[in-house]
Parts: C-alpha cells; structure tokens; sequence
C-alpha cells in the first residue's frame, strides 16, 4: 500500500510496498519514486475534488520492475489517497495465453473448414499458402510430393495473391526439405541456415530472410507435402511455441490436400469407368436405323443400372443385335455388375440367334458370381431384307417392346420371360416382327414407364401415356423418337428424383428423299 496526499507528495509506504517502490520515503513526490501510470492516476482522482473522489472508484494498471500491477484508490478523510496495488502479473499471463489459445483455436477450426471444404487440390494448395503467410509467417510455400525432379509450389506472401510454379531442384539439398516431403519429424527452424536457402525458395519482395520453419504436410498414409514459412531478418525468430502451432495446422493443410488428391484419383478412375460403362452412342447398321438415350437416376451421377449395346453382324445379311437391360438397384454397384453382364453377354455373340441360349448362360454366369442382384434384359435382332427390318425379339423379365406403325398404331411385342439371375432355370418366349419403311420398334427399361410425376407429382407416367406418345411419333426417325420419348418423360418428372431411364429405338429408313426439278419447282417426294 502506498498513501500520497492531495499535494501528490508520499505519506507512508508499507513494508509490502517498499521493495517495489524503495525510494517513496515520506515527503517524496509521487512523480520522483512511482511510475507515470501511478503518478497520473493519483493526480486526476485528486483533481476531482474531495467529495467527488470517494464516489469514483478509479484504479489504475501498469507495470512495475516488469510486473504488472492493479493499484484501487481509497480516499482517506484528510483528502490522501490509498493506493492499493495487487499483483496480477500471472493472472494477466493467463489472460494473454487464453486469448492467444482461443485465437489459434479459431484459426485452426476455420482452416479446417477452408481446406477441408474444397477437393480440389490447386484451390487447397492456395488457400493453405494464403492462410499460412497471413497467421503464421511473412511469407509461406505449399509443396506437393514431387513429380520425379519436379515439385509443384504454392507460394504466397502476406497480402499477396498465392504464386504457381514448377521447380526442378533435388529435395535432399534444401536442409529439412527432402526429410518433410518423406514425412519425417521436422527439423528445427534455429538448425536451418536461412542465408543457405536457394532463390527459388524466397519470393523477391520479401528481401532477407531470418527464420526458416520447414515441416511435413500429413496425408491419409502416405506424405501429402510439405509447408515452409519464412520471416523476415528484421523480425522475429520462431519459438518453439510457433513450430508446434505451424505442425497443427500443417497437419490440416495435410488432411485438405490429401483428400483433394484421393478425391483427383477417385474421380479420375470413376471417369475411366465410365467410359467404357456409359451407353455407345448409336448410328445406322447394314440399312437399319438404331438410336438410343440414357439418363441416371437423379440421385448418381452419370452411371447405373440400366444399359444397351449394339453388335452389328458379322456379314452383311446377318442381324445385328440390341440388347437392352436394367440391373436391379442403381449406383456403382448396379453399374460394376451392368459391365459384367455387358462382356459376358459380348463372348456370347456367336449365339447370336439363339436369344434363348444366350440368357439361359447369362443367368447361369450370374448365379455364379457373388452379385446377389438380378437384371431384366431385352434382346433384338434386327436385319435388313429388302426395304423392311425384320425382327426377333426376346423378353427375360422386360416391359415388352412396343411397334409403331405408320398409321399410329402402338402394337406390344409378345414377349414374356423371367428375371436374369433370380432362379437357377429361366423359360422366356422370342417372337418375330417385321418394321416397313417409318416404323419403328422401342425398347425400354421402367425407369420411364415408373416416373412419378404429373400435376400432384405422385402419378406414373405409365404404360397406357407412354403409346399415345408413341402413337404421335409415328414416321419419325429414330433419333427423333428418342428425344421425344425422353422429353415428355423429363417433363412428367418435373425435375423430381427418378430411377434410371433408357431407351432404344430400331427403325427401318424410309426409300423416299427429296427431290426438284431444274431447281425451280416444288420439292416432291420419290421412291
């Protein structure tokens, strides 16, 4: 405790307060033996006035001999103040250190949520350059693994846009670098020279550097990089507090980039998948028009359940054949067994005329495999005599294929037969039609005939609409059937979920073209 009067002279110092003030003897002004913060506190509570002091209640904060102190006035009735000063030194660190933690606690939350929230490594790459230099550095490199000598660099400075670039450099020359790219501990930044890094390392608006923090970007199992911070000559060097802080965030910078590139790898392969699971676009084979379309369900992307193929004949006046088929369920799953039935179904072309023969060993190789998933499946066999398709059709489970006439007329194809891959012996029918110039045949999977929709968005679209708009199709070459049937099909849905939808159309071209006479008369059609 230490007691000045209104004068701002000393009045009695405790033996608690000596020690910090030794020379406030009594008489001594306050301003000759307290520090300024003190002096001017005691001066402003005097300037009050005696009767407006006591109701203040002021204190006052500020550092004695590297201590912090509070010092709360007390005003004594012959107009001297008591000052009372506490200690609170600890407290404050305390403060400091909780707020310094929250900080970096919110930091990291949000890198997490920034790097985490993007799967594309470049933008990943940037974001953690970006953070780095603005929190933990003056200047900040995101390296990924390299490529033989090549590494790709991220490099960013405080309030700079982050930098691509590709350098050849040997990792193991950079002190700390090779060991990162491998995953190893990190070396710590006061054993690295910071006049030995090379001049790719240091962006050229940073000048010198004084401090080199380098150290490892974890990934899922294998490295995903490294991070390298650099502080200026004029700063600060790094505590060992900060190199610890720097590993928890390179830990997510790390996770972020390491999911990007899973994500790169995965959607690569998915990419490779499907193309060779994705329909074939379809054209005219040996005099018959084929066209076709597919659309997966609402909820996977791109690939399903639902197929179609095309094997044109071997010989001219062979047939070619169309197989269309929708496996059970929808997905990557569905679409792995819809590539195997798809080859399985392509070394059994040489029983191309037995449709019978072909399904009853497809269901066989389906028993016998671990896929406990079952297919319906359509085949057709289409071949050109003279100016009609003649055709054979074959059912294992699947809507029956409709016949469009000329004239309108829908006919349904009288094939029946039971699923693929349900039971072990199948039984199915195969009939025969023949297509005259116009006509056309549609195969189908249910994904169009079970599509909810309509006014209250809960009616199928059904067999009986999908006829009559069949029935409105009728001279229209294949692709425009397709496009009709999956227009009005895509409007029904109204933009809701759907299953997988496919169509395949067989047509037999018209022998009529347009033709003029001298180029001056009307345009007439001629066989």
């Amino acid at each position: 405790m230490l007691i000045a009067d209104a004068r701002g002279a000393v009045v009695r110092c405790n033996d608690a307060a000596e020690p910090l003030l030794p020379a406030a003897a009594p008489g001594t002004p306050l301003a000759d033996v307290a520090p300024d913060w003190l002096r001017d506190a005691h001066a402003e509570l005097c300037s009050l006035g005696p009767h407006a002091a006591p109701a203040t209640g002021r204190s006052a904060a500020g550092d004695i001999d590297g201590r912090h102190f509070e010092a709360h006035p007390t005003v004594r009735d012959d107009g001297s103040v008591a000052w009372w000063l506490v200690d609170d030194t600890d407290l404050q660190l305390v403060r400091t250190a909780l707020r310094r933690e929250r900080e970096r606690s919110a930091f990291l939350a949000k890198a997490s949520t920034v790097l985490l929230s993007s799967l594309n490594l470049e933008r990943c790459m940037d974001a953690a350059a970006r953070m780095a230099a603005e929190s933990l550095a003056d200047a900040a490199l995101v390296i990924a693994p390299a490529r033989g000598r090549r590494l790709p660099v991220v490099t960013c400075v405080r309030g700079g846009e982050p930098e691509t670039t590709t350098v050849t450099v040997v990792p193991d020359s950079v002190p700390g670098l090779g060991e990162a790219l491998r995953g190893f501990p990190p070396v710590p930044s006061r054993w690295i020279d910071p006049g030995a890094a090379p001049a790719w390392m240091v962006p050229e608006s940073m000048g010198p550097v004084g401090s080199i923090v380098i150290t490892p970007l974890p990934g899922h199992g294998v490295p995903a990089g490294a991070l390298i911070l650099l502080r200026k000559a004029e700063g600060s060097v790094f505590s060992e507090e900060e190199e610890i802080f720097a590993r928890l965030f390179a830990a997510r910078a790390g996770a972020g980039m390491s999911a990007a590139r899973l994500y790169a790898e995965q959607s690569s392969i998915s990419d490779l998948l499907m193309r060779e699971l994705l329909p074939p676009p379809l054209h005219r084979i040996s005099g018959v028009d084929f066209a076709g379309g597919y659309r997966p369900s609402a909820d996977h992307e791109r690939i399903g359940g639902d197929f179609y193929d095309v094997h044109p004949a071997a010989d001219e006046g062979d047939a070619s054949l169309v197989l269309l088929g929708d496996v059970c369920g929808k997905g990557l799953e569905a679409a792995v067994l819809t590539g195997r039935i798809r080859n399985t179904l392509h070394a059994l072309l040489p029983l191309a005329d037995d449709h019978q023969r072909m399904l009853g060993l497809l269901n066989t190789s389906m028993l016998s495999s671990h896929h406990t998933r079952f297919a319906t499946m359509v085949l057709a066999s289409a071949v050109r005599r003279g100016s009609s398709v003649e055709l054979k059709l074959t059912s294992g489970g699947h809507p029956s294929p409709l016949i469009v006439r000329t004239d309108g007329t829908v006919e349904v194809a009288a094939t029946q037969g039971t699923l693929i891959g349900a039971i072990p012996t199948i039984a199915c029918t195969t009939v025969t039609a023949s297509l005259a110039p116009g006509e056309s045949c549609v195969l189908y999977t249910d994904g169009i005939t079970e599509a909810k929709g309509g006014p209250m968005g809960d009616e199928l679209f059904g067999e009986e609409r999908l006829r009559r708009a069949l029935a409105g199709c009728a001279g229209m070459p294949a692709e425009g059937v397709v496009e009709h049937v999956q227009m009005l099909a895509g409007q029904w849905l109204g933009g809701r979920p759907h299953d997988d939808m496919a169509v395949v159309v067989i047509s037999a071209p018209r022998t009529h073209h347009l033709s003029a006479v001298n180029g001056h008369t009307r345009g007439r059609f001629t066989a």
